[in-house]
């Protein structure tokens, strides 16, 4: 398949993703194309999980595709800083290994937006990009790591505001 053929192959899957998007109802996340006409990049707010240390707070995240999407997965990284295992602080690359290895085409965009939501509500401390986190976590020590994330939730995640209307369509 030439690039053309990929191209069109990705823009396609993606107008059809955007399409329930605009459908959707979800409170949780909130995810659109960067502009109009602009389908390889993506930004997403998601709500922190409820009784998390999130809880409260709206993330930002970047969501870019290439032209082998949906047979390769999206790259996404947080934007606002947040403070998990799984997360590096810095650069907000994630460790989630359905953004890796794990990848199926049979995931949308909405659904590696849940699975991010997923992993904020649930950490693996197992193999940690936050080491400060990781080390928190795995010496048992919740209260600790639940106080350090509560505490970045407000400086970082408490300055955006949750999409309540409808976006105009973006085709």
């Amino acid at each position: 398949m030439n690039s053309a053929d990929l191209m069109a192959m990705t823009s396609k899957r993606l107008k059809k993703e955007l399409k329930q998007l605009e459908k959707s109802d979800d409170n949780t996340i909130y995810l659109r194309p960067i502009a109009v006409g602009e389908l390889l990049r993506w930004n997403a707010l998601l709500r922190g999980p409820p009784g998390s240390p999130y809880d409260g707070g709206v993330y930002g995240i970047s969501v870019n595709v290439d032209s082998t999407y949906p047979m390769s997965p999206p790259n996404i990284r947080f934007v606002t800083k947040i403070f998990h295992p799984n997360v590096n602080y810095n650069t907000g690359e994630i460790c989630l290994d359905i953004l890796k290895k794990e990848w199926s085409p049979a995931w949308s965009l909405i659904s590696a937006c849940r699975a991010v939501l997923s992993l904020m509500d649930d950490p693996e401390a197992s193999s940690p990009l936050n080491c400060d986190a990781g080390n928190m976590i795995r010496a048992g020590d919740m209260d600790a790591f639940n106080a350090m994330a509560r505490m970045y939730n407000g400086e970082n995640a408490m300055v955006w505001e949750f999409p309540t209307t409808p976006p105009k369509k973006n085709t």
